[in-house]
């Protein structure tokens, strides 16, 4: 009998140490994601005729130019605001067309922040800044979308009494915005738009962490072009600080941390919430092993007030054989002493199982490089398209440039990666808050990729869009599909 006691004890020791470490974790998320969105500084007038301003620069590397978006009528920069937290939208009708929202705060003297916007109408050579959508209120977490019609959507988080997302429409591709609808919503909602054809297309879906009208982690979409939103649903899986996406038959993916510590990420997936008819509802919601967790407000790093990066589900739409699988990509820790890899995971069978984790980055594994603010899109031609945040070049630092890979074989391989933009401090120009806000975003097509991001440049935080040209990014060979000029790395 002590035999057996002891040999039972050694069996529950490693278990109940699981155990408590997994309550551990999901009491560190819980305290985590209570609502960091709040007002903490008075809102303070700035008039535009005293604000200071110098000349902006185009920053350029390897023939990658990073034009900045928060410019005044002249195209000049504005010294002492900071801008991030970026996210993109691109006319379908006319890619000339973009807007780009953002986290705008007037001032560094204060963190009260508001919805700013650029427009462009000339593919992203220069940018219109008219303001703030709502001067005055206090707003955050911006995420912009466009349905195949080209109008656009603003989605915007407001504080008060409680969380609540706003979402603005725009009938001229960004130049302008209605005064919005309310549309339930909390912290970190994530848009997106079904443009397939189907049952489901002009439905707009969001997912969030927090709200102060229904709780945590909820599911709503609107049926009528984002005139108004349906009472929202509790979210299977509870995943957090993720995206949303649509796949090409309708169905519905949101991704991200989950509520619980039993695996890295978590997906959710419906296939019937496209339908009008039916009730909002979910198919499965599934653990996913990405070789790392997801890391946030670590206090140090990069980004020590943030998040980062976020998790981001996307679904290829093309139409050979790899049209439907489901991608997973991430920032996350490692085994090991690298802090940050980019990791990467797809599903062949709609969301049910998952690949083993493939690593983007390919910098020597124990470099103790911080690849953050991974960020994913998926072309329609099937390419997947990444850029991170990168301090490989900064040994024991945080200097960080802006890196790119794609792979054309649904993951499996990716090309080598390339330096984008030169390096920038991102402890600089905070805005009364130690981030560079926590994500960025990126829409591709099947000619390259149009990304909005944030760097300090100019020894402030400022938000910038590239265009990669297929000149630049791809090898000899891609039009023709001759493939013996690529260089991919296996990691």
């Amino acid at each position: 009998m002590a035999i057996r006691a002891l040999v039972l004890a050694c069996l529950l020791v490693p278990l109940v140490a699981a155990a408590d470490e997994a309550v551990s974790q999901t009491a560190a998320i819980r305290v985590a994601r209570a609502p960091h969105e709040v007002v903490d500084d008075p809102y303070l007038p700035l008039p535009v005729t005293k604000r200071v301003t110098a000349p902006a620069r185009r920053w350029e590397r390897s023939g990658h130019v990073a034009v900045q978006v928060n410019v005044d009528a002249f195209g000049n920069n504005i010294v002492g605001d900071a801008a991030n937290e970026p996210s993109i939208a691109v006319d379908p009708t006319n890619r000339s067309r973009m807007a780009i929202g953002w986290r705008q705060f007037d001032t560094v003297q204060s963190n009260f922040r508001q919805a700013g916007w650029g427009y462009t109408t000339d593919g992203g050579s220069t940018w219109t800044f008219p303001g703030v959508i709502q001067p005055g209120v206090f707003r955050s977490d911006p995420v912009l979308e466009a349905d195949a019609e080209g109008r656009f959507y603003f989605n915007s988080l407001s504080v008060d009494a409680n969380y609540w997302c706003d979402v603005f429409r725009s009938a001229d591709a960004g130049a302008t915005w209605d005064s919005g609808v309310y549309a339930y919503g909390g912290d970190k909602a994530w848009m997106a738009i079904d443009r397939t054809g189907g049952i489901g297309h002009g439905n707009i879906y969001q997912a969030w962490d927090y709200a102060g009208c229904c709780g945590d982690n909820w599911f709503n979409r609107s049926l009528d072009d984002g005139a108004s939103w349906e009472y929202p649903v509790p979210l299977m899986g509870q995943p957090i600080w993720g995206v949303t996406a649509v796949g090409p038959d309708g169905e519905v993916y949101i991704a991200g941390l989950p509520y619980t510590a039993s695996d890295d990420v978590m997906v959710t997936k419906s296939s019937t919430v496209q339908d009008p008819g039916l009730s909002m509802a979910f198919d499965f919601a599934t653990g996913v092993e990405l070789g790392g967790s997801p890391q946030y407000f670590l206090g140090y790093g990069p980004n020590p007030g943030g998040l980062m990066g976020q998790v981001w589900v996307a679904v290829d739409h093309s139409d050979g054989p790899t049209r439907g699988y489901v991608y997973l990509l991430a920032s996350v820790d490692p085994d090991g002493t690298d802090p940050l890899d980019v990791h990467f995971a797809r599903s062949t069978d709609g969301g049910a199982t998952w690949s083993a984790p493939v690593r983007v980055n390919d910098d020597p594994v124990g470099t103790n490089a911080w690849q953050w603010f991974g960020t994913m899109a998926v072309a329609p031609n099937g390419r997947i398209d990444a850029i991170w945040n990168d301090s490989r070049d900064d040994p024991g630092g945080y200097d960080s440039a802006l890196h790119y890979a794609f792979s054309l074989d649904a993951g499996v391989s990716w090309s080598a990666n390339e330096v984008l933009t030169p390096a920038f401090d991102p402890l600089l120009g905070w805005p009364q808050q130690d981030k560079l806000g926590d994500y960025y975003d990126m829409v591709s097509d099947d000619q390259g990729a149009h990304i909005a991001f944030a760097a300090t440049f100019n020894g402030e935080q400022d938000v910038y869009y590239m265009r990669l040209e297929p000149g630049l990014i791809f090898a000899d060979g891609f039009e023709s599909g001759d493939t013996s000029a690529w260089s991919f790395t296996r990691p």
